[in-house]
């Protein structure tokens, strides 16, 4: 009942037969997927070449991915001489082709990327204009923002690529910035040794997960294929151990909606990840009293900020025992890049820890969902599902029937 049926032009597969979506490159747009039908017992290798052909591209340095459940690119099909079938490849599926040869294995195929953060502790300059909107290789990624406002410091990210790393995974940290430091497009930039940059995954378009311990080898990292590595640039150099948290703070402007530029603090969580820990740490780093200052962890996908209480304000009203008190658990999971917004109580005492451009941001997803919600009405409406101008019909609920429930005695 209600299934969904769709007709396809040409000759159906046979049972030995698969069915395939592949596209070019890794940003598939929705209607450029192209068909095709192999049988399950071709290689990895002639499946490529399949497709090659039928995309009009020649070369072979070329690769395929599968696509995975959030329509991005997939782990690599590295066996180029295993069947589709022995990779477990079901008709529907769908394989991307990626440009560029896959490293041998036990070696890794890093993209690298410069990260510029804004602040007064990073005033490395490039001598190329960085004005590209775009995250795309051999460009720029670039948070939407205005460059003079304060408040905007906390939403803005820049990440330019530089090129591809080719490493073994027995290669160190160290040696992988080493390596990097060769790109012909890191000359621009003058840093004295490896050990003047830190090391980051990228997630979502955005520094992700700190990469220490510069003598450790990539593979105890387990960065898989499909990661890319983005380089800050440091004033000194940092050995940060594992008990520590590197944190970017920002001191709220007295008397207006924005903050000033972040600057980086390094908390010591080796006697807890405690609020009150937390809290000495900020004020023992701006030199003010304790009581004086109020702090809130910044959430940039929901443009909110969270407030971190102090110890004393997370005793219950009911039971009068304090909640555990670790800002590595929920809600907060406090890491590495995180945001903190810091407010002066001897200037300012309220509890508003939003900007202009949080205002706007949230306006902004609040139209996205609106905007979704009614395209999505709009096309049940085409497809029939829903007459137009109607109100889906509610489901007729069942009379109400007593519930007994019998608890048997274990004493």
């Amino acid at each position: 009942m209600g299934s969904s049926l769709g007709l396809c032009p040409g000759k159906a597969p046979t049972s030995s037969q698969l069915f395939l979506f592949f596209a070019v490159g890794s940003d598939v747009q929705p209607g450029t997927e192209m068909e095709i039908i192999v049988e399950e017992t071709i290689s990895v290798r002639d499946c490529l070449k399949v497709m090659l052909e039928k995309s009009g591209l020649s070369g072979d340095a070329w690769h395929l991915r599968k696509m995975d459940w959030c329509y991005e690119a997939g782990e690599a099909l590295r066996e180029e001489d295993a069947a589709l079938k022995e990779l477990m490849l079901c008709s529907g599926d769908t394989l991307l082709l990626i440009e560029g040869k896959l490293p041998p294995l036990g070696f890794l195929k890093v993209p690298i990327w410069w990260y510029q953060p804004r602040g007064p502790l990073h005033r490395w300059k490039s001598h190329q204009d960085q004005t590209d909107c775009t995250f795309s290789q051999g460009g720029v990624w670039r948070a939407d923002s205005i460059q003079d406002a304060p408040s905007d410091a906390h939403t803005e990210v820049s990440l330019r690529y530089l090129g591809d790393v080719e490493i073994s995974e027995d290669a160190t940290l160290g040696e992988l910035k080493s390596q990097a430091m060769t790109l012909p497009s890191f000359s621009e930039f003058s840093i004295p040794s490896p050990a003047f940059l830190r090391a980051w995954t990228v997630e979502s378009k955005r520094p992700g997960r700190l990469l220490r311990a510069h003598y450790q080898q990539l593979r105890e990292y387990k960065l898989g294929q499909r990661t890319e590595i983005c380089l800050e640039p440091l004033q000194k150099e940092e050995n940060l151990g594992p008990q520590h948290v590197l944190l970017r703070t920002q001191m709220r402007l007295p008397g207006k909606r924005a903050y000033a530029l972040p600057v980086d603090l390094v908390w010591d969580t080796a006697r807890g990840w405690t609020a009150g820990s937390l809290r000495h740490r900020v004020a023992d780093f701006y030199s003010l009293p304790v009581e004086k200052i109020e702090i809130a962890k910044y959430l940039p996908e929901k443009f909110e900020w969270l407030p971190i209480p102090s110890w004393n304000q997370q005793i219950t009203k009911r039971k009068k025992k304090k909640k555990q008190d670790n800002l590595q658990g929920a809600p907060y999971h406090l890491k590495d890049g995180d945001t903190i917004g810091i407010k002066n109580l001897l200037v300012e005492d309220d509890d508003d820890f939003s900007t202009v451009r949080d205002d706007i941001g949230r306006e902004k997803q609040k139209e996205f969902a609106l905007g979704k919600k009614k395209s999505q009405e709009a096309l049940r409406v085409r497809s029939g599902d829903v007459p137009s101008g109607a109100e889906t019909p509610a489901r007729p609920r069942g009379p109400e029937a007593s519930l007994s429930i019998h608890v048997g005695s274990f004493r």
